[in-house]
């Protein structure tokens, strides 16, 4: 369960790439099998992460934003599939009550950021004024432009308040956002994930453009800078994202205690035989 040691990529001078690229990648999709293969070792660590939160009362929250179809929940299912729910918490906001409309913006997030021992992650987050709201004209641009100036000092007193905040921006190309939409509007299982809002928001790639390139220019800062992933391949994405965070907490590896089944006491016990309905053994 030890920490590996990886080697850091390089790019500009200040830590990041100089441009966010939405061109396709030309090699060719990760296969299942090599994913599970890839994905087991980093859960591992995930664990042992997950320990080291729980017992030295880390904070941490990880933001995850991008355009619609870029796989954050793919991300976030990857990230959660094998540690416990008591640690690792989800939140996914609905839409504002008018209750919420009328607070300080910020204030419908903050009691969902993380106490000692946890691990909160926001599909979506307090970005959505910066991003859909903004595009889609609910609300206006002064509470954008206030949103952004405020937005870092905000993030500001959550570092400072010990929290760990990795915030990560996940892009997909044109192309790879059709493809997806479409899947949604001909694979049943996938409908309910089709929205009125995501219609609305593919006509207008060029707004979500320039609303991400302004959330970037304003609230990319030295305590809590955007780290961004492309997701054209999901699983490639995936793998990527979850070796980034384990890259960013400093969790040390814990022993894993020598543990052995106990033996279980035969008492002779035969239960009676109830009327229990059992469903069809139909596979």
């Amino acid at each position: 369960m030890g920490k590996k040691k990886h080697k850091k990529h390089s790019s500009n001078h200040d830590g990041h790439d100089e441009h966010v690229t939405t061109e396709p990648m030309t090699t060719e999709p990760m296969k299942n099998k090599e994913f599970r293969k890839l994905v087991k070792p980093l859960h591992v660590e995930l664990v042992a992460m997950q320990e080291w939160v729980r017992t030295t009362g880390a904070k941490v929250c990880i933001v995850f934003e991008g355009r619609d179809t870029a796989g954050k929940g793919g991300v976030i299912k990857s990230i959660t599939e094998r540690v416990s729910p008591r640690v690792f918490r989800v939140v996914a906001l609905p839409a504002p009550t008018e209750r919420e409309k009328s607070q300080m913006y910020i204030q419908r997030y903050v009691p969902h950021l993380p106490a000692a021992g946890e691990v909160v992650i926001f599909d979506r987050s307090w970005y959505n004024r910066a991003g859909v709201e903004r595009v889609m004209g609910f609300c206006t641009e002064e509470q954008t432009k206030q949103f952004l100036t405020e937005a870092p000092e905000y993030e500001r007193s959550i570092v400072a308040s010990g929290v760990i905040l990795l915030k990560y921006w996940l892009e997909v190309s044109e192309g790879q956002q059709t493809l997806r939409l479409q899947s949604r509007i001909d694979d049943p299982r996938k409908y309910w994930k089709l929205s009125p809002m995501d219609l609305k928001s593919y006509t207008r790639w060029d707004d979500y453009t320039r609303a991400r390139d302004d959330m970037f220019r304003f609230t990319d800062t030295g305590w809590a800078p955007w780290y961004v992933a492309n997701t054209d391949d999901k699983k490639r994405g995936r793998l990527n994202v979850i070796r980034h965070i384990l890259d960013q907490i400093p969790y040390t590896p814990l022993d894993r205690p020598d543990v052995e089944l106990p033996k279980r006491k035969a008492t002779g016990y035969e239960g009676p035989d109830l009327p229990l309905r059992r469903i069809p053994t139909l596979y």
